[in-house]
């Protein structure tokens, strides 16, 4: 089991950038893929990008070339640098945790949210 909690969001002029934070209350080595996913007004939660333990990352094609996940194991922390930020990327952002070596069989755990805004 693991506790997440997102930090770093706010509200940014669009072509801005914004680190998010993901900070696990255990030790994330061994967590098979960290991700983050976002959710506007009446649209579906989708991925944005996520890690492997491994360090194999997989990005949206709408975020490619401007964000960047990347996960600090010593700190049990994974972050999300946001760049040329659009209004489009407006939403909550979620931290996610799949816990398990069998993926189908994988546990999922979610962090609150933090809300990402940005002005035209």
């Amino acid at each position: 089991q693991v506790q997440l909690v997102e930090s770093g969001g706010g509200l940014v002029q669009a072509g801005g950038s914004l680190r998010l934070s993901c900070a696990a209350s255990r030790s994330i080595f061994s967590i098979n893929v960290m991700g983050w996913y976002r959710q506007a007004p009446g649209n579906q939660r989708e991925l944005v990008a996520a890690v492997t333990s491994g360090g194999s990352t997989n990005y949206a094609d709408s975020v490619k070339g401007r964000f960047t996940i990347s996960r600090d194991n010593a700190k049990n922390t994974v972050y999300l640098q946001m760049n040329s930020l659009k209004s489009d990327d407006t939403a909550v952002y979620y931290c996610k945790a799949e816990i398990g070596i069998i993926t189908i069989t994988r546990k999922h755990y979610w962090g609150q949210g933090t809300q990402v805004t940005v002005s035209s």
